[in-house]
């Protein structure tokens, strides 16, 4: 575990919490997130820490199980809620305030579900930050990011980087390169899954008429990534899987995509819960 990486705990605990956004219990996997985030947005960057850390802290001083704190489980819903808010509401200090209660409240609901053995992934951090998109008011200016950072933009290649980024809000091509190198240093599979997954959001989203621009943009990706890799693996199941997850989180993320209130990653939740119930209903 984190065999390129040597850290305090301390600094263990926050850096897994940031590379499990992706399913990767690996702190290397989580400072590449971290550098990849502040490379396109330094403010975005801090909300993300300031989270994870939040989030691991309450699971300490609630007395959640350790392992799972050492796993990082506390810890990406909160990051992902410091991220958004930060893209979505701007930089006041409401912001900052409800980032801290928002990664608080993510531990606690992430631990509810931990508790009664229900995966639900990122869903903790959708519900959070839905209600507290619903409570902050929406700012005049919001943090300026720079999707032609770096790279051409040719379709593959944005598609691809783009899907990886978008995943933590990021659309700089640079970002989510490094966002794909992070997840190839803790597993090889998870990303050639996650390549693929984004390729094939991207097709299906042309194929069903989505907008270009969003294609490009890797709104069609993400999620599709992280159902890729929440099903990487070598099996006939982690294929079949992958065939099933990936279609049905890009068509729902299209019928998302004109409702008032952001997707985030609840294409992914369902999409995967939906994977896991099929394959344990086959099972059985």
């Amino acid at each position: 575990m984190d065999r390129t990486i040597a850290l305090p705990k301390i600094l263990l605990l926050p850096l897994r919490g940031l590379g499990q956004i992706m399913l990767q219990e690996n702190a290397a996997t989580g400072l590449l997130f971290l550098i990849g985030i502040a490379w396109a947005s330094p403010v975005m960057a801090l909300a993300a820490l300031l989270a994870v850390c939040c989030g691991t802290a309450t699971a300490i001083l609630l007395k959640y199980d350790r392992a799972e704190i050492e796993q990082g489980l506390y810890g990406f819903s909160a990051a992902l809620v410091g991220v958004a808010l930060v893209l979505f509401r701007g930089m006041g200090p409401l912001v900052w305030l409800a980032i801290v209660a928002g990664s608080v409240g993510t531990a606690i609901v992430q631990r509810f579900f931990i508790a009664r053995k229900i995966p639900v992934f990122t869903l903790p951090f959708v519900l959070v930050t839905w209600v507290l998109l619903g409570v902050l008011p929406v700012p005049t200016g919001l943090p300026d990011t720079d999707p032609m950072a770096a790279g051409p933009d040719h379709f593959r290649t944005a598609a691809v980087a783009r899907g990886f980024g978008q995943v933590i809000f990021q659309d700089n091509l640079f970002s989510g390169i490094l966002f794909m190198v992070a997840v190839a240093l803790h597993s090889r599979i998870a990303v050639v899954f996650g390549v693929f997954g984004a390729l094939l959001g991207a097709l299906l989203a042309v194929w069903i008429g989505a907008p270009a621009d969003n294609v490009m943009l890797g709104l069609y990706g993400y999620n599709a990534v992280l159902c890729a890799i929440a099903f990487a693996g070598t099996k006939a199941r982690n294929y079949l899987l992958f065939l099933l997850s990936v279609p049905l989180a890009v068509l729902i993320g299209h019928a998302m995509m004109d409702l008032p209130f952001p997707q985030l990653t609840f294409p992914f939740v369902v999409a995967s819960c939906f994977g896991l119930l099929l394959e344990k209903v086959t099972r059985d």
